[in-house]
């Protein structure tokens, strides 16, 4: 067990009121074993959490109401009531009013994470329509963060206990891929990769696989010429610097053959050829974490889910894993820096872990 010092302050926004994210908060911290490892600040309202609790009849849920992080006790979990009660919401509805909610939640928490009031923060499903607003005007929770922590670039990770995925360009429209894509772009991608593969999951010497863009990619300029023209010389460079860099493979082959498996990791060129595998072998288990980022975030790897939502039937499976990764992560920042002080140390934890 842990001791008090060693947990991990856990801010959680509520995304959506409307969605499925506040009921899988409750499912999770009802098991009174995460208390054990960390210590959870929901930012959110408490008649809400009532509401979701009672509407999905779920069992009965303890925690305490605070109105600022200071107050947050370690052996129990913390709903902290960032605006004043304003009726019941609506489930499965997407509206504006929840929007604005989803947005003061996620700006409470972050406020606190750079105020260092909290650790890391992980993050419920939001609407990206109806979350827009002079304030937030971001395709998603990775763009928001990159810009609230003056980063210019990130990545978005997909992880989980059987693969990890990254990919080279995140919300855009299918039809805008192509010209997105750069090899120093991509070199970008794969070098935040390498860096969190390092730095936030103890992986030494990783081995990065990289899809190609077009179908069989591009079977040598057939179907295709970014393999020959942007994603090639991308690799070979990343080779140069002594990265274990690999491909571009075919995606449809790549899982289908299972060759993700050889890799601690794997860049995919658009959303859906990353995402679409990834939540097909690993969606219970999976988690969305954004790399590159002086902060820990991470969320679920599904939506809002309207259509369950205030039936009592959504999986809490991802939220779990999420609020585990960010506790995990967290700390191997922490190591990672205290073994970057230390070469020696940092020597003889690598040679361990290559046996």
């Amino acid at each position: 067990m842990n001791s008090e010092q060693d947990k991990v302050r856990i801010g959680i926004t509520i995304g959506d009121p409307a969605g499925i994210g506040i009921e899988t908060i409750i499912k999770v911290l009802t098991d009174p074993r995460m208390l054990e490892m960390c210590c959870p600040i929901i930012y959110g309202n408490a008649e809400l959490i009532k509401q979701h609790r009672r509407t999905n009849d779920l069992p009965e849920f303890k925690y305490q109401t605070i109105k600022s992080a200071e107050e947050a006790g370690m052996k129990t979990v913390n709903v902290l009531n960032v605006w004043e009660s304003k009726g019941e919401v609506e489930l499965g509805v997407a509206n504006k009013e929840n929007g604005k909610l989803a947005f003061e939640s996620l700006k409470a928490a972050v406020t606190d994470l750079a105020s260092n009031k909290i650790d890391a923060l992980v993050t419920a499903p939001i609407n990206k329509d109806v979350i827009q607003s002079e304030d937030f005007d971001f395709p998603g929770h990775t763009e928001y963060l990159a810009s609230m922590s003056n980063v210019e670039d990130c990545l978005m990770f997909l992880v989980s206990e059987r693969m990890r995925i990254g990919v080279a360009t995140g919300h855009v429209p299918i039809k805008d891929v192509a010209g997105q894509l750069s090899t120093e772009g991509i070199l970008k991608k794969l070098d935040l990769m390498h860096e969190s593969l390092s730095k936030d999951f103890g992986v030494p010497s990783p081995r990065i696989a990289v899809l190609g863009l077009n179908p069989h990619a591009g079977d040598n300029g057939l179907l295709g010429d970014e393999e020959k023209t942007i994603i090639q010389p991308a690799i070979k460079i990343a080779q140069e610097a002594g990265k274990l860099v690999f491909g571009p493979y075919g995606a449809d082959g790549f899982f289908g053959t299972n060759q993700y498996k050889n890799f601690d990791a794997t860049l995919a060129m658009y959303h859906d050829q990353g995402l679409a595998p990834f939540k097909a072998l690993a969606f219970e288990d999976g988690v969305n974490f954004t790399a590159g980022l002086p902060i820990v975030r991470t969320s679920p790897d599904h939506g809002t889910a309207y259509d369950l939502a205030g039936k009592g039937n959504a999986d809490p499976s991802s939220m779990r894993h999420a609020i585990y990764m960010a506790c995990d992560i967290y700390k191997n920042r922490k190591e990672y820096r205290e073994l970057a002080a230390n070469p020696l140390q940092k020597q003889q934890r690598e040679r361990k872990k290559d046996y």
